[in-house]
């Protein structure tokens, strides 16, 4: 791979809502990360977790809220066009479409969550994919498997976020 402007593998995965286009491919060798573009549709939340992969987002359109977790509790923090977030290791956050349009970003993160994406991620397609309790098992496991934490239901619904699944 040499110098590439605008690079895109063409892979779009959806995560239940969410979907990820990677620009760069997790398998590239001359590669140390993983860039995507994040679409979160207008109205939709990524639940609260946490993982060992640092992660970089750069808003290009839209708004959106990042929960983050300090000594006095969980706080959201709006974010618009412009704005770059930074969730270093094993930070607990989530993420929620505030503004009236799907929200764009732009994620710089590790390989690993790369793999991670692949694995849980469903190929996107025109017609809309509910989601399944066998999905929901599937993506506890490969969780676990990656060492990653996700909230329950109660602790999603404490800080604001309704499971629609």
């Amino acid at each position: 791979m040499s110098l590439e402007k605008n690079p895109t593998t063409g892979k779009v995965l959806e995560l239940f809502g969410p979907t990820v286009e990677f620009l760069t491919s997790p398998q590239e060798a001359q590669s140390d990360f993983c860039v995507l573009k994040g679409t979160i549709p207008l109205g939709v939340s990524v639940p609260l977790h946490s993982h060992a992969d640092t992660e970089d987002f750069f808003v290009i359109s839209g708004e959106i809220e990042g929960l983050r977790q300090d000594s006095e509790g969980y706080k959201w923090i709006g974010a618009k066009t412009g704005d770059y977030i930074h969730v270093p290791s094993n930070a607990r956050h989530a993420w929620r479409n505030v503004s009236n349009k799907p929200t764009l970003v732009y994620i710089i993160t590790t390989k690993n969550m790369g793999h991670f994406f692949e694995e849980t991620g469903r190929l996107e397609t025109n017609t809309s994919q509910p989601v399944t309790s066998e999905d929901l098992a599937r993506f506890a496991e490969i969780s676990t498997r990656y060492g990653y934490w996700n909230a329950s239901s109660e602790e999603n619904a404490s800080v604001g976020i309704r499971m629609s699944f």
